[in-house]
C-alpha cells in the first residue's frame, strides 16, 4: 500500500532532502546557463548568477569554485561582470575578511537591471551609429553618380524608421526598467493579462478581448 504524498514528504531524511535540493539547484543552474549562452552571455557568468540566485545565500569565491567546478579566474571575471550588470552585490560576514556575493532576489528588479544593461550595451551604440550614418545623407538634392535623390530619400526613410524604433525602446526602457518602481512588472501584466502562479489555481485568463 502506497503512502499519501504528504506522509512521504515528512519521511524524507535530511540526506535525501539535501540531494533533492542540490539536484533541483543544479538543473536550474544548467538551464539558466543555456539561456545565457543563447543571449550571447558567457555561460559561466550565467551559471554563477544562477547559483547565487537559486541558493539565496551569500557565497565567497572558494564556495562558488567548489560548487561549479570552475577556476578562480573564471569566478573573478564572472563576479566582476555581474557586479557591473547590477544583478549581484558584494557583502561581508562578521569576523570573515573574505568578500561574499549575493544575487538580487527580487526577480523584477533583476530583470530591470538586465534590461538596462542590454539597452546600454546594444541599443545605445546602435543609436549612435544611426546618427552618424544619417549625417552622411542630410541633403538628398545634391546626389551625384549612380545614386539619385530618390535613392537617398528612400534610404533616409528606412534609417529614420529604424532610429525611431530604437529611440522608442530607449524611452520605454527608462520608463519601465528604471532602477526603482514596478513599471516593468505592471507593463507585463497589462500586456498579457495572464494570472501569475501566485494568483491561485482557480484563476482564469481574462477573456474580455475574446468576447468582443
Amino acid at each position: 500500500m502506497s503512502l499519501p504524498q504528504d506522509t512521504l514528504d515528512t519521511k524524507l531524511s535530511a540526506k535525501q532532502a539535501a540531494e533533492l535540493l542540490a539536484e533541483a539547484q543544479d538543473r536550474f543552474i544548467a538551464s539558466w546557463g543555456r539561456m545565457g549562452s543563447a543571449w550571447g552571455i558567457s555561460r559561466t557568468m550565467a551559471e554563477v548568477h544562477a547559483l547565487l540566485y537559486v541558493t539565496g545565500e551569500p557565497m565567497c569565491t572558494d564556495e562558488i569554485m567548489e560548487r561549479l567546478a570552475i577556476s578562480r579566474g573564471n569566478v573573478s571575471m564572472s563576479v566582476r561582470a555581474l557586479l557591473e550588470w547590477g544583478v549581484i552585490q558584494r557583502t561581508h560576514k562578521r569576523g570573515d575578511r573574505k568578500d561574499y556575493f549575493q544575487a538580487e532576489q527580487d526577480v523584477w528588479a533583476m530583470l530591470r537591471a538586465i534590461a538596462r544593461e542590454r539597452i546600454k550595451r546594444e541599443v545605445d551604440p546602435m543609436l549612435q551609429s544611426l546618427d552618424e550614418i544619417r549625417e552622411l545623407t542630410p541633403d538628398t538634392s545634391r546626389a551625384k553618380g549612380r545614386a539619385t535623390p530618390e535613392d537617398l530619400a528612400a534610404l533616409n526613410v528606412r534609417l529614420d524608421a529604424v532610429q525611431e524604433c530604437f529611440e522608442l525602446l530607449t524611452v520605454l526602457s527608462h520608463k519601465f526598467a528604471g532602477p526603482t518602481g514596478s513599471g516593468l512588472k505592471t507593463a507585463a501584466k497589462l500586456l498579457t493579462k495572464v494570472p501569475t502562479r501566485s494568483a491561485g489555481k482557480g484563476a482564469t485568463p481574462d477573456r474580455e478581448g475574446d468576447a468582443r
